[in-house]
């Protein structure tokens, strides 16, 4: 992917994105290799003849990878983007814009079903690790076989804590060399694969569909086929990436790096497997990938470069499931977690503790617990085809309702994405006794915090702040007799942009002083990527001293409150920063009421409300100036 003489710059500028989407896109899928063949030639029924076993894998391969990744993913699901970013928020933001999203019960059902999406990926984010860095690890048996699987388990779990160790030094570093491996990686792919392919050029036949249909249909028991397909969307897993990461590289990027490399690089491998297979029919337990590369000093450095392209793949997930914490947050669909920036100059680049530690704990687990890869797969792909089922149904709200196409073009489209994305599905559903339980189980857990965090929001706005006192009689209060205006400046933070916040209602109730200039501030979540700077801020003076304030901020982004108030200041509001007093409403949740909640919601949203983090490090304020005033809230 080397730049001509004559090449412009924005080619290379493309080509270097291209690059860097290697490694952070396609980490996931590019490592499917690794143990997708392997669970695939398991469910061949033994009534197929083995050539034709063989070629209806390949088949089936090759035709999941060009409808979904390249047809559904590349060609349609990438245009839906929301001001350049993707993935399952933007969908949702996309398939209502400025319409309500609340329902009766808090929430619609259309929200609920995406906010399903979203739970299945933070539950993929825990399995992928796991099995990519354990199927890795596995290869140092094909090297050498007399290495026990306690002491796999044990090589893979050190290497996942290592790198969940190593997350809160940031991507920066490592982040640059990313691109580049991944590239030997896919080269290395395909220059393997090829090498078989010689040996049996008969398996370009499976590129005719037929053949994986004769092999889908040639025994027709359910299960039989449910476990063929559950093993074939082994090989997309990852797909959902090309769309989540389309604002870090753009559609046109991810597209270089699919069609030019990773594409060519799967399918070579994916089919050298198939010829090396046919060549050592009578070799039982041959491992079809790392026998691609001679027994030795070759087969050992394949399996250390499977290794670090594992490590990599993990990296990206782990990176996606902080981006997607930090999203659902800003959205109000999250409780505040503590976000700590590892690069200044990416704001993209975070790290998220208490999402580290879940996420690691989860994949240790994992590891401990299914001890190698054959018996991980089994836990693997309910949760990714799920979320594809998701993303066609958001997909097509906003083809309808968004970009207004006919019923004629969309309908037709979608259902055709929606019959595979139920068939892969349907035959992962048989994987729920066998360990699928696991990820729809953790699923599920995020999803009762983001319903119960969302719905808990909206209660709390409607019964605090619908009442508030407007601002034509705050303006009086301030100018009463009865208020003592004392020097400074103070900022009362407000849930609404209307209205008075009750924090300062309180205020005076307490001490019958206001000081001479005042600032109401509401922090809003736009639901588009990055607000522009100047629409960050909006000020109004109310008179008295009183300012009103609304910072805005993308749901790609987290609020900074200290750069908001130097922002009023240079707008000529005779505040000071660091003389400044804020003050915040501390919630002090109390069930029994009349909510539109069930009863366990309320004092599970009371136990999040307790331990989310302190507005302090959320809003990024000196703890020292922060004034907290206890406000009971019934729900």
């Amino acid at each position: 992917m080397q730049a001509s003489a004559g090449s412009t710059p924005q080619s290379r500028v493309q080509l270097g994105l291209a690059l860097g989407a290697l490694g952070i896109v396609f980490g996931d899928i590019g490592t499917s290799p690794l143990y997708t063949m392997r669970e695939c030639i398991k469910h061949v029924p033994q009534s197929v003849e083995y050539t034709d076993g063989i070629l209806g894998i390949l088949s089936l391969m090759f035709w999941a990878l060009m409808f979904v990744v390249s047809f559904k993913y590349m060609l349609y699901v990438t245009r839906a983007d929301n001001h350049g970013e993707g993935g399952i928020f933007a969908l949702l933001a996309l398939c209502y814009g400025d319409r309500e999203r609340t329902g009766r019960r808090g929430l619609g059902i259309v929200t609920i079903i995406i906010l399903i999406g979203a739970a299945l990926l933070f539950g993929d984010g825990v399995i992928t690790p796991a099995i990519s860095v354990l199927g890795a690890a596995e290869g140092f048996t094909s090297f050498n076989p007399s290495i026990e699987t306690n002491t796999i388990v044990v090589i893979a779990c050190v290497i996942l804590a290592l790198l969940f160790w190593f997350q809160y030094k940031g991507t920066k570093v490592i982040g640059s060399v990313f691109g580049p491996i991944m590239m030997v990686w896919f080269v290395t792919l395909g220059v393997l694969g090829a090498r078989q392919i010689i040996h049996a050029p008969q398996v370009w036949h499976a590129l005719d569909p037929r053949y994986g249909l004769a092999l889908l249909f040639s025994h027709p028991d359910y299960r039989t086929i449910a476990e063929l397909l559950g093993a074939i969307v082994l090989c997309i897993t990852g797909a959902e990436a090309l769309y989540a990461d389309l604002g870090h590289f753009g559609r046109q990027a991810i597209g270089w790096a699919w069609f030019g490399v990773a594409c060519p690089g799967l399918l070579l491998n994916y089919f050298g497997q198939g010829a090396l297979l046919l060549t050592h029919k009578n070799t039982p337990d041959l491992d079809p990938f790392f026998s691609l590369a001679p027994a030795g000093t070759l087969r050992l450095g394949l399996v250390i470069l499977s290794i670090v392209a594992a490590v990599i793949a993990s990296q990206a997930l782990i990176s996606g499931t902080y981006s997607l914490a930090r999203q659902a947050i800003q959205l109000g669909f999250f409780p505040r977690l503590r976000i700590i920036y590892t690069n200044r100059d990416r704001s993209g680049q975070i790290y998220v503790p208490l999402m580290n530690e879940l996420l690691a704990i989860g994949a240790l687990a994992v590891v401990l617990g299914f001890r190698s890869s054959a018996n991980l797969a089994a836990a693997y792909g309910i949760a990714v085809t799920g979320t594809m089922a998701v993303t066609t149904f958001a997909f097509y709200r906003v083809t309808r309702f968004c970009w207004n196409w006919p019923w004629w073009k969309t309908v037709p489209l979608c259902t055709a994405f929606l019959i595979v994305d139920i068939a892969f599905f349907g035959s992962n559903l048989h994987k729920i006794a066998d360990g699928g339980w696991l990820p729809l189980t953790m699923a599920l857990g995020v999803l009762a915090v983001m319903h119960t965090w969302k719905s808990g929001r909206n209660e709390i706005v409607e019964k605090v702040y619908s009442g508030a006192i407007t601002e034509l009689e705050l303006s009086s209060i301030a100018k009463s007799k009865s208020i003592v205006r004392v020097p400074g400046s103070a900022v009362f933070m407000a849930g609404t942009p209307k209205g008075t916040p009750l924090a300062l209602l309180h205020h005076l109730k307490a001490n019958k002083s206001l000081q001479k200039i005042v600032v109401l501030l509401t922090i809003t979540a736009k639901e588009v990527p990055v607000v522009p700077e100047e629409e960050r801020l909006t000020l109004t003076d109310l008179g008295e001293g009183v300012w009103r304030a609304i910072g805005c901020f993308g749901y790609m982004e987290s609020p900074d409150v200290s750069m908001l108030i130097a922002k009023i200041q240079a707008l000529g509001v005779p505040i000071k920063p660091e003389a400044t007093t804020f003050f915040f409403n501390r919630e002090m949740i109390i069930s029994g009421g009349n909510a539109r909640m069930w009863e366990w919601e309320k004092r599970f949203y009371g136990f999040l409300s307790r331990n989310a983090t302190p507005v302090k490090d959320y809003y990024q304020i000196l703890p020292t100036q922060i004034i907290e005033i206890g406000l009971p809230v019934q729900l």
